[in-house]
């Protein structure tokens, strides 16, 4: 049977389109898999608090499926839901998440629009006048250890440990608990020296395109 990237060969998991009541420009690909905690991962996707989470299930041509209970919002009972007949999961399903807090973090788009953020600013000889900014203190551990200052990493920093990494390996990045694919174990001279692992992520976060490389990467 031919998988694709919705649901991957020996994993029970499946992808799903997430929107949101209050955030119009919200929208992510997010997996579950039958053990997860649904409400537990949407509250660190969108902010909305667990006790406020309203799930509703649509399919591809827009048409509400169901209103996911308490009963049905457990994935090892919705995950056949998600599928095609044959498990195929030839279907695109998006989960629905209405807000029911009024006084939700969400409300008022501070979380979309910029423009409702005061804004601070300091021109460059004030900041060069304060004492406690970065740039003070960092000037103050620097004279006190100029040496430490200079270490460079070693050109073979963690060849040890991918050596052990294989790329098409899954993986779990931490923090934040991502999901990816390895795609790439190696050197990355521009990233810096040592040795460094290219992860594809499940849900659409990171550089996947690899463009920082100078060479082309297919992933």
């Amino acid at each position: 049977m031919a998988t694709s990237r919705l649901q991957m060969e020996g994993d029970d998991s499946v992808l799903v389109h997430i929107t949101h009541s209050n955030l119009k420009s919200f929208a992510a690909d997010v997996r579950f898999s039958p053990q997860m905690n649904v409400e537990e991962k949407l509250w660190k996707k969108c902010g909305t608090s667990v006790n406020a989470i309203a799930l509703e299930l649509y399919d591809e041509s827009g048409s509400k499926v169901a209103a996911l209970s308490d009963d049905t919002r457990d994935l090892s009972v919705s995950t056949p839901l998600l599928m095609g007949k044959n498990g195929d999961n030839l279907t695109r399903f998006r989960l629905y998440i209405v807000d029911l807090d009024p006084s939700s973090v969400t409300t008022g788009g501070w979380l979309e629009d910029t423009s409702l953020v005061e804004k601070c600013n300091i021109s460059e000889e004030d900041y060069a006048k304060r004492t406690d900014s970065f740039r003070k203190f960092k000037e103050k551990r620097v004279s006190q250890n100029p040496v430490a200052s200079e270490v460079k990493t070693k050109e073979d920093f963690m060849e040890d440990l991918c050596a052990n990494i294989k790329v098409g390996d899954r993986c779990q990045v931490e923090p934040g608990e991502k999901r990816g694919v390895g795609k790439y174990v190696g050197k990355a001279e521009p990233l810096g020296p040592g040795y460094w692992v290219g992860i594809q992520y499940d849900e659409p976060l990171g550089k996947n395109t690899m463009a920082c490389m100078s060479k082309s990467i297919a992933i």
